[in-house]
């Protein structure tokens, strides 16, 4: 949950900070920006499904064990962190990641094996 919070709180902050007039933006900068949206889409998806009590449970396992972390490492961070390197660290960001799936992982009873 808390997780949700911090990806609204960062989807906001990048809208507002988006309408301030800027120079031409880099085509990598614009990359990153879509990399982060469709990122941060997907895991608004994989949480909606982990809150929803009719998800079967192979799906939370494969959501909390694969899908997840791995859009979060690959995709989510290191875009979050050329947008807005200042505030996020990975270290930061991979605690946050480990907050979230933890929680689930104990709410859902689920193991993942490595």
């Amino acid at each position: 949950m808390k997780l949700k919070i911090l990806t609204i709180t960062i989807s906001a902050s990048l809208l507002l900070g988006g309408c301030t007039k800027q120079t031409e933006p880099e085509a990598a900068e614009v990359d990153y920006k879509a990399q982060f949206e469709e990122s941060d889409r997907k895991i608004g998806e994989f949480l909606d499904q982990l809150d929803n009590p009719n998800t079967p449970q192979e799906v939370k396992v494969k959501i909390l064990c694969h899908d997840y972390p791995e859009v979060y490492k690959t995709q989510y961070m290191p875009a979050l962190i050329k947008i807005s390197p200042k505030p996020y660290t990975e270290e930061k960001l991979l605690s946050d990641l480990k907050s979230a799936t933890d929680y689930y992982k104990d709410a859902f009873a689920i193991r993942c094996t490595q």
